[in-house]
């Protein structure tokens, strides 16, 4: 958790998370944080908090048992799906579709029709939808969804549906596809409700006891929670359409790193974010972290709106292990989580895990947390010794062979994002951050050719300052699927301004007043026969006259850019989209001090850098032993430079630099990581 106040003071705190009531875990660090900076709850004006409840529900199948109610003759819409072939081997063996979030036994169908057009071709059976809804109740549904074809459209028949549903179901929540996603696709709109049924049980529990403690503590705040495209929402919204929270964690810290090294001029970004389980990785390009309409968790894809985020199985509690028959040293996906922990914790683990291997590494020291947290090395040695004995090597080199593994794994995610796009990872800098981040950082540079390698200052509570620095958020869309030649600017206009008056109200509702919002609106266009879009920003001035023409020639030179081709044919107008974002953030970044300057808030510091040195050490890397030196990362100014080896520990985090490296504090405190030879490896 990070606290700051007006004059750009911070306070942070980092605690260990708790599996059985993640609420638990953040009414603590809350407490203590507001110790440290010696305020109570209560005067704290504005919460702000990002969540991985909705992602690990998906993640570990613990979500709701969700009923259907869809349109006649489609109770299979969700088995139909779309056709996809999974990549690699899974294209020609057998690859089972994961459970359904939607039973089909607790799917119904009921009697009623919308046309394209949205007139009503036939009415709502309502006999039989309550008929329907009264046998679903033996089947103990926790949540319920209601998706009708062309709803997008014209919603009156599910708003209808809705009521009765809450009749005879009075007690469980119930999702509407054309609140929830009001595009066409009948398939991707009714499993992204059904998935918001899935998790809605779970995130509302969740948020509600949050709120209902930190309200017992004496907060009155604005509270509101991370989406996944790193805009805010209320906790009521999020009750309401917990699917926009799928990657609200990892979003809070693309947000961070964004607005951190935005101070320093560094604009092309490659984000790594390495926690206990997962690490996460996205890419920001000219200073704006790349947006996708959908997004993935496991093995479910819904069309929500989110920052272009990857996350691959290998963090600090990931768990090494060598395979009996083929001595394969793996490392991940399975952790050890935060219970029992690595070995080194002494909470009860027993599996050696990345953190361990660290520990054995000498890359971090016997103490985290500022010393709350003590590490015992020699039961992480003791933990890694049959992996040594079952590979034939030293107790170093079996725990440099965890380390080396685990970042090959975290490689294999960023060329996800960089190489499999387009993009040469040379050409951007590498983000550091997590708890483990800066662990890995220095190593994950020279793998990439990344450079500088920034680490920010208090890498591992980075998320809570991305949350900070957000905006609160409104978005809606609407579905056209008309060609360009049957449309006028007047009709796409009155689309754009009845959009913007959606979004517009909606932050209205959320106390933000029409002066301090700012409109974005996007138009989603393809050539007539594709069966995907592009999406284009858009200003509303131009369809006063050539606004059709000019996306014309806008979408062909994306097309063409994209693609490297585009067509003398038909364009149509897929999708509309208005986003309202509220006030921009107030927050401020402090410099650094420089050691012949002056010193922010009182300190004072030694002429040179000798008083930041915490003691001597030693470390492995190359193969062999090398002496290094621990430093204070509070104690370091502008301008300092540390030759690698050196740690470098602070409350929250520990960054390594690898010898052959160094690395310099900024002037913001950004700690730029660089191999001595130069730019490029």
């Amino acid at each position: 958790l990070r606290l700051d106040d007006h004059s750009g003071a911070s306070w942070r705190e980092k605690v260990l998370s708790t599996p059985h009531d993640p609420s638990v875990a953040v009414l603590e660090g809350t407490h203590s944080v507001c110790k440290k900076a010696g305020v109570t709850p209560a005067d704290v004006q504005l919460f702000m908090h990002g969540t991985t409840v909705a992602t690990n529900t998906v993640l570990t199948s613990t979500g709701a048992r969700v009923g259907l109610v869809t349109t006649d003759g489609y109770r299979q819409v969700l088995h139909v799906a779309r056709s996809f072939v999974p990549g690699g081997l899974a294209g020609w063996i057998i690859w089972n579709k994961p459970p359904l979030i939607a039973p089909l036994e607790c799917t119904i169908e009921v009697r009623e029709r919308i046309g394209a057009d949205g007139a009503e071709v036939a009415p709502l059976d309502e006999d039989g939808l309550r008929h329907g809804l009264v046998a679903l109740r033996s089947e103990n549904i926790e949540a319920l969804t209601i998706s009708f074809i062309n709803s997008y459209i014209n919603s009156s028949h599910e708003r209808r549906a809705g009521e009765i549903a809450r009749d005879i179901f009075p007690d469980i929540p119930i999702s509407l596809s054309a609140q929830v996603l009001p595009e066409m696709y009948e398939y991707e709109r009714a499993l992204t409700t059904c998935a918001n049924s899935y998790v809605r049980p779970r995130v509302a529990h969740y948020v509600h006891n949050l709120k209902t403690q930190l309200s017992g503590a004496g907060m009155s705040a604005n509270m509101n929670l991370l989406r996944s495209d790193a805009g805010l929402m209320t906790f009521e919204k999020a009750q309401e359409s917990p699917v926009n929270l799928l990657m609200s964690g990892p979003a809070g810290g693309v947000a961070g790193a964004l607005w951190v090294c935005k101070q320093s001029g560094f604009k092309n970004l490659l984000t790594v974010d390495v926690g206990g389980t997962s690490t996460d990785v996205a890419l920001i390009e000219n200073a704006n972290p790349r947006v996708t309409r959908e997004t993935v968790c496991g093995d479910l894809k819904v069309r929500a709106t989110s920052l272009d985020i990857r996350t691959v199985g290998a963090g600090g509690g990931s768990i090494a292990q060598v395979n009996p028959l083929t001595l394969a040293l793996r490392v991940g996906p399975d952790s050890a989580g935060a219970v029992p922990g690595p070995v080194c914790y002494s909470k009860g683990g027993e599996k050696p895990t990345v953190t361990d291997a660290n520990v054995v590494l000498g890359y971090l020291p016997e103490e985290l947390l500022g010393g709350a947290m003590k590490l015992d090395r020699p039961a992480a040695a003791a933990a890694l010794q049959p992996i040594a004995g079952a590979l034939k090597v030293s107790l170093q080199e079996a725990a440099k062979g965890v380390y080396d593994i685990v970042n090959e794994n975290m490689m294999g995610a960023l060329r996800l994002i960089s190489v499999q796009q387009g993009f040469d990872p040379r050409d951007f800098a590498l983000v550091a951050f997590g708890g483990a981040g800066p662990l890995h950082g220095n190593a994950l540079g020279r793998l990439l050719g990344s450079w500088p390698v920034i680490v920010p200052p208090s890498p591992g509570v980075l998320c809570a300052f991305g949350d900070a620095t957000t905006r609160l958020r409104a978005e809606r869309a609407r579905s056209l699927t008309k060609a360009f030649a049957d449309l006028k600017d007047s009709t796409v206009a009155a689309a754009l301004d009845e959009l913007s008056a959606e979004v517009g109200r909606e932050l209205d509702a959320e106390g933000v007043p029409r002066g301090d919002q700012e409109i974005l609106l996007e138009a989603g266009v393809r050539y007539s026969g594709q069966a995907f879009e592009v999406t284009l920003p858009v200003l509303r001035a131009q369809f006063n006259g050539q606004g059709l023409a000019a996306l014309g020639v806008a979408f062909d030179t994306e097309h063409e850019r994209a693609f490297t081709f585009k067509l003398d044919t038909d364009r149509e107008l897929v999708t509309l989209r208005a986003t309202a974002l509220g006030k921009a953030s107030a927050i401020k970044y402090s410099e650094l001090g420089s050691r012949k300057g002056g010193w922010p808030f009182g300190k004072k510091r030694s002429s040179d850098i000798s008083d930041a040195v915490i003691r001597k050490h030693r470390l492995w890397a190359d193969g062999k032993e090398h002496d290094a030196v621990i430093y204070d990362r509070s104690k370091l100014c502008a301008g300092d430079r540390i030759d690698g080896p050196a740690i470098i520990v602070e409350m929250d985090s520990t960054t390594v630099v690898l010898p052959g490296h160094y690395a310099d504090v900024d002037r913001y405190g950004l700690l730029l990581i660089r191999p001595v030879q130069g730019l490029r490896q």
